[in-house]
């Protein structure tokens, strides 16, 4: 039986229930990097309500702010450009207050055996390029001193913990290896200034980079008979009916996240099938195939069909295989 749906065939068949659709493994870590723009430190310096957010021009801080007085506080907001050099669009929003750690505190600031500047929360919420969303993630940590043990080169060394994150990145954790350009030099401005106005008044650039292990991740499945993988007969791609480079095929894999329509836990529709919500992405010898269309396998929760077409230059021979669905990826099938 055949459905079709959004250039997306989707074929009831024995093969993929014959799979092996869990996957004991640990999830990998993988490194995300968030580029930022119009980054803005909001700082409190001011304390009647009523002059919150009311200036529509360039508006610096009264010099009250986060770096500058303990205790002080400070909300950031900034847009999300790009995730792993793809262009992406989000939010970013954070808060910080200083606490000034020192082992060796000057008159204002605070004893401690650690050196930290302020305390920080920072939340990504990412969507695609066309607007739809992928998920968010949270962190929460100190910010100046150290990097946390082994350490990670940085241009603000900091200890910030992954606390969790939703839609794609349900449950995940890990560590930022580096968040640069925020709250370095960044532009700041007086909390009176109207934040409606943060794109047109312009702010400063910044870079995240997260280490992150995802509660779930991608995997090709397999059958007895190798991965996965189909011509559009559905027939597996092996040796003796090897692939054409061109040619459209399906690969089925499970951890592919979320899907458009239906809630986590229950099983994916046949009619219409369920698009998966996050960006899918297929490469194969490291070069991105052109992906056709990534469902939710029909009465699977965690079962989905990737359509794609190989890239015309690919070589004969033996080929690796490797999807990625939130820039999070598979291990590599050959």
């Amino acid at each position: 039986m055949i459905r079709k749906a959004a250039n997306v065939v989707m074929v009831v068949i024995p093969l993929v229930a014959s799979c092996n659709l869990a996957s004991a493994q640990q999830p990998p870590g993988t490194t995300l990097t968030i580029d930022l723009g119009n980054v803005v430190e909001y700082q409190e310096d001011i304390y009647d309500p009523v002059k919150f957010a009311r200036s529509p021009n360039l508006t610096p801080s009264l010099g009250i702010g986060v770096g500058v007085a303990n205790f002080a506080v400070a909300t950031l907001l900034g847009d999300i450009v790009a995730v792993n050099g793809q262009p992406a669009k989000g939010l970013y929003a954070g808060r910080s207050r200083t606490i000034s750690a020192r082992t060796n505190p000057t008159p204002g600031q605070a004893i401690a055996d650690v050196t930290r500047a302020a305390i920080r929360e920072h939340v990504f919420e990412i969507l695609q390029s066309d607007g739809s969303p992928v998920g968010s993630i949270m962190l929460m940590g100190l910010s100046g001193g150290n990097s946390p043990p082994p350490g990670q080169p940085s241009t603000e060394n900091a200890n910030w913990a992954i606390v969790g994150g939703t839609g794609a990145f349900l449950g995940a954790r890990g560590q930022a290896e580096a968040i640069v350009g925020i709250g370095l030099g960044g532009r700041a401005a007086s909390m009176g200034e109207d934040p409606a106005n943060r794109r047109i008044n312009g702010g400063s650039v910044g870079q995240c980079v997260l280490h992150i292990i995802p509660m779930t991740a991608p995997q090709i499945v397999t059958t007895a008979n190798g991965p996965a993988i189909t011509h559009s007969d559905f027939s597996l791609v092996n040796g003796s009916k090897p692939a054409a480079a061109g040619e459209v095929l399906s690969v089925f894999a499970t951890g592919l996240g979320p899907v458009r329509g239906t809630p986590t836990g229950q099983a994916f529709p046949s009619t219409p099938p369920a698009v998966v919500n996050s960006p899918v992405q297929v490469l194969v010898n490291g070069i991105s195939a052109d992906v056709l269309g990534a469902v939710g396998y029909p009465a699977s929760m965690d079962g989905y069909q990737v359509n794609f077409r190989l890239p015309p230059n690919t070589t004969k021979g033996n080929a690796t295989i490797q999807v990625t669905t939130a820039w999070i990826p598979s291990t590599v099938t050959v």
